[in-house]
């Protein structure tokens, strides 16, 4: 399904999250929640939706 991205909702971004994260795609979860955080006009719930997705980059810890 072909889709232009003006047309995407938050819900559409923060579904696609969810996806990304049962997919162990943790970056594209991110990246797509940092995308309805973007859109959301709410500063609290935009927060929320943040530390839920939060930067792999920043939360990963290496492992021998």
């Amino acid at each position: 399904m072909t889709r232009d991205p003006a047309d995407l909702t938050t819900a559409d971004y923060l579904d696609s999250a969810r996806e990304m994260t049962a997919a162990n795609r943790p970056y594209l979860a991110h990246l797509l929640a940092e995308e309805a955080a973007r859109r959301t006009p709410d500063p609290a719930t935009a927060a929320a939706i943040r530390a839920t997705y939060p930067d792999p980059a920043t939360t990963r810890t290496e492992t021998d």
